[in-house]
């Protein structure tokens, strides 16, 4: 088990209960401590120690659980009259090519990805499934199904860079 496992598992439960109390709902927990962590592993090498690891997750996860609420709150705030006002939201010709071809990056990329990396990966985005659903699925933990999605997002991302360079 590498040191982030480890982490993830200690602190996992801590983090999904602040971000439950702070929220009252079960699915924005469980989405922000899932940002929380991928965050946190993307900027492990950024802790500095001056805190307890807890603190520092936690941190975190009220920064994510902010910008949550903001964007919400932006949303929400549109009236009618605001929406009507608004141009034409439809997306363009450019815009919906540049999003297919994102796409087909992303598929392709995906497709190199190992198992189970690529079907936990595809169960939670494409068919919106829980960590605990997936965890079902695989006979495994919720902790496990969480993990294993980052790597999958890891390595994705990381494609898609190595890609950018390429070109």
């Amino acid at each position: 088990m590498t040191d982030f496992e480890k982490l993830y598992s200690r602190y996992f439960n801590d983090v999904y209960l602040y971000i439950l109390r702070l929220s009252g709902n079960e699915h924005i927990a469980e989405e922000i401590t899932s940002d929380t962590f991928f965050k946190a592993m993307n900027s492990i090498d950024s802790f500095r120690g001056d805190c307890d690891v807890r603190v520092w997750l936690c941190q975190i996860a009220k920064n994510c659980y902010y910008t949550y609420i903001k964007k919400s709150n932006r949303t929400e705030q549109a009236d009618d009259d605001e929406l009507s006002s608004v141009a034409d939201l439809a997306p363009s010709v450019a815009e919906e090519y540049i999003r297919r071809e994102e796409n087909e990056r992303i598929q392709r990329i995906l497709h190199s990805v190992e198992e189970p990396y690529k079907e936990v990966f595809m169960w939670r985005v494409y068919a919106d499934l829980s960590f605990k659903q997936i965890a079902g699925i695989f006979g495994k933990t919720e902790n496990w199904a969480c993990v294993t999605y980052h790597r999958a997002r890891k390595k994705i991302i990381d494609g898609l860079e190595e890609e950018k360079h390429e070109n």
